[in-house]
């Protein structure tokens, strides 16, 4: 939602935080994602991961400035395309995920995915804990994206009602509207998705639907509203059970890695 300044000004405090790579999402259906990226070119970012679009035009200047480029595609066909376009990397993301989603799951895309490009590939959607890093490496994938599990920290800036609802969602509490106008969102189910998902089913409601989700979003991230807000997360929101600082929540994930593959392992021994 940010627009060019608000973007720089973002880049800049990182800039005062760390002096290690950090990078700039980029929602291509904004607006302003022309000029924001020109302030990425401007402020030299080294990473850039991008959604919501093709950011095929944007390529050579972003490579000129260093930038690495990684498109979240949900699809075999869509991954193919990017990396003739010369992306550097993949995030590919299963409809397990919170927000705009497609239709394959990430257990069946990410393999297939990797068999199909030569370009790392970068796991996303319903992974939140060491078992799924594990599962994702197994599958191909060089890395994890992680995004629900995060909402339910410290320093995630979501109201505290939204983070209550990620920690208080189980297996079966999120749902997914927007399809009939082809564009999926998985939210927590509430009011409003109950509503919007009444009003999909009759083709003469496009306007009143439009009014549901207009700012719904920012409804729930800022003021809390968890009723008719869109609270979106991912299905992994059943395992996220306490809220707890970003660090912990990134090394509980890797070094339960470890413990992870020792149980495989014996397992794998005992079937042998």
């Amino acid at each position: 939602a940010m627009d060019a300044e608000e973007t720089r000004s973002a880049i800049r405090k990182c800039k005062e935080l760390t002096d290690k790579p950090f990078g700039v999402n980029i929602m291509l259906m904004n607006p302003n994602s022309a000029e924001i990226v020109d302030v990425i070119i401007e402020e030299k970012v080294a990473v850039v991961t991008t959604g919501a679009g093709n950011p095929a035009k944007y390529l050579d200047r972003l490579h000129e400035s260093g930038a690495k480029v990684f498109p979240v595609v949900p699809s075999v066909a869509l991954a193919i395309r990017m990396e003739r376009n010369g992306v550097d990397a993949l995030i590919v993301e299963g409809s397990e995920a919170g927000g705009h989603v497609g239709e394959q799951t990430t257990m069946t895309l990410i393999p297939q995915v990797c068999d199909a490009v030569d370009i790392p590939v970068i796991a996303a959607g319903g992974i939140g804990d060491s078992r799924g890093f594990v599962a994702a490496l197994a599958l191909g994938a060089s890395g994890v994206q992680i995004g629900t599990c995060l909402l339910a920290t410290e320093e995630c800036i979501v109201h505290e009602r939204y983070k209550q609802a990620v920690i208080n969602a189980k297996d079966s509490d999120t749902v997914v509207y927007g399809r009939g106008i082809k564009a999926p969102v998985r939210v927590i189910k509430n009011k409003m998705s109950r509503k919007y998902l009444e009003l999909e089913n009759q083709l003469d409601n496009r306007e009143e639907m439009e009014k549901l989700t207009l700012g719904a979003l920012k409804r729930a991230v800022y003021q809390g509203d968890i009723e008719y807000g869109s609270v979106m997360a991912g299905q992994i929101a059943g395992l996220t059970k306490e809220i707890l600082p970003v660090k912990t929540v990134i090394e509980n994930i890797v070094n339960g890695s470890s413990a992870v593959i020792k149980e495989i392992e014996r397992k794998n021994g005992e079937l042998s």
